[in-house]
């Protein structure tokens, strides 16, 4: 089932969901599969396809995965809470309006990382490590595209998303988990996939396009 959006809909209302993730409602796998059916049609280089895609559904491997990323975000239970006054929070509440909210979600999301129902974790051929940057940016954006097709699809039936990148910081111990051979994939980013409870998403804050737009030259 599908919300009837528009594309304009779509693409400016897709955010990060975190807080709002229904944890209780199950996936199922059919309409993940259909996600990631359209974002593969999302442009990659010379469509080599260099990639490969990983849905985790079972409890104990979500709780796995989950284990890794509360680490790294240093989630100690619902009794442990994000200190407001870190170096962190205070840079984050001065760069952007609303700054101070994201760490508390992005705290909120590991929370409830063990009770996903859906992880899906995209993997990179090869390592990007020792790539030169016309081979690191060929392979960049030749997955990214996807992943934010997979968002927007989500989006569409119903389903939010949050593109975390925390886990890379423990590459290694998330490949051991999942059993990817690390000589030959990278691992980019987890994906939590869940319901989203509501039934409305506004436009987020951007600087106005004015701020980052010139033409012709860096200088305008």
């Amino acid at each position: 089932m599908t919300l009837g959006l528009s594309v304009d809909e779509v693409l400016t209302t897709t955010r990060t969901v975190r807080k709002r993730l229904d944890v209780t409602r199950p996936v199922p796998r059919d309409v993940l599969k259909e996600c990631l059916e359209i974002a593969l049609q999302a442009p990659n280089g010379s469509n080599f396809n260099r990639w490969h895609w990983i849905i985790v559904d079972d409890p104990e491997m979500v709780a796995k995965v989950a284990a890794v990323y509360q680490g790294i975000v240093g989630y100690k239970g619902q009794d442990s809470a994000p200190d407001p006054d870190s170096p962190e929070a205070q840079a984050m509440r001065k760069r952007v309006p609303g700054g101070g909210k994201i760490l508390d979600s992005a705290f909120a999301l590991a929370g409830k990382f063990d009770q996903l129902p859906a992880i899906l974790v995209p993997l990179m051929r090869g390592r990007s490590e020792k790539y030169n940057l016309f081979e690191q940016s060929s392979a960049w954006g030749s997955i990214y595209p996807a992943i934010w097709s997979f968002c927007l699809a989500a989006r569409e039936r119903g389903l939010g998303t949050a593109w975390t990148t925390a886990s890379c910081m423990r590459e290694s111990e998330i490949c051991d988990v999942l059993g990817v051979p690390q000589e030959k994939f990278t691992h980019i980013g987890l994906l939590p996939v869940a319901y989203y409870q509501g039934d409305s998403f506004k436009q987020a804050w951007r600087r106005p396009v004015s701020e980052v737009l010139t033409y012709n030259s860096f200088a305008g």
